[in-house]
C-alpha cells in the first residue's frame, strides 16, 4: 500500500501531524517529530508527550498523520486504524526499534502509536494546480529557500 514515493517523502519530512478524535467528536492535531515507516503496512510514531493522542485513540481508533517536504511542498495524508503499544505489549520491542534508533534513547518513549493505513491521499500545494505551467519542484524549493531564509548546501563546500 505505500508506494516508494510515501515512502522517500516520509523519510525526508521533519515533522508529521496525527489527527484524532476526543470523546465528543472534537478533532485535535498533534505534532510527532519521531515517526517512522516500518514496514509497507503500517506507521510506528513515537509517544514521547502525547498524552491528548493517546487517550483519543484509545477511544476511538480512527486517524490520520499527515506529512510534507516543507522545500517541494508536496506531501500525503494516511488515514487508518491507530493501535497504542504499551511497554508490556510483547511487541513493543519490534515497533520502538527504529524509534529509537532514530532518537538515540534521547527521549522517554512512553508508548509507540502503531497506524495501519486504510487508504493515502497526496498532499499538494494550491501553486502545483492553479499555477501548473509555472510551478516546479524546483520553483518550490527557491520559493521555500526564500521564505525559510535557507540556502542549499553545496557539496564539499561548507555546510
Amino acid at each position: 500500500m505505500l508506494s516508494s514515493e510515501l515512502l522517500n517523502c516520509a523519510q525526508r519530512s521533519v515533522l508529521a501531524w496525527l489527527a484524532t478524535v476526543d470523546s465528543t467528536g472534537c478533532p485535535n492535531v498533534s505534532p510527532k517529530e519521531i515517526f517512522a515507516v516500518v514496514d509497507e503496512q503500517s506507521f510506528a510514531i513515537a509517544n514521547i508527550a502525547s498524552p491528548g493522542s493517546v487517550r483519543n485513540l484509545r477511544i476511538n481508533s480512527q486517524a490520520c498523520l499527515s506529512f510534507i517536504d516543507v522545500f517541494i511542498q508536496k506531501g500525503f495524508k494516511v488515514k487508518g486504524r491507530a493501535e497504542v503499544i504499551d511497554p508490556a505489549h510483547p511487541e513493543f520491542s519490534k515497533w520502538s526499534a527504529p524509534l529509537r534508533e532514530m532518537t538515540q534513547d534521547r527521549f522517554p518513549l512512553h508508548s509507540v502509536i502503531v497506524l495501519h493505513p486504510a487508504s493515502v491521499e497526496p498532499i499538494v500545494a494550491p501553486s502545483y494546480l492553479f499555477f501548473a505551467a509555472e510551478t516546479t519542484e524546483q520553483t518550490q524549493i527557491a520559493s521555500a529557500m526564500t521564505a525559510y531564509g535557507v540556502q542549499p548546501r553545496r557539496p564539499n563546500g561548507p555546510d
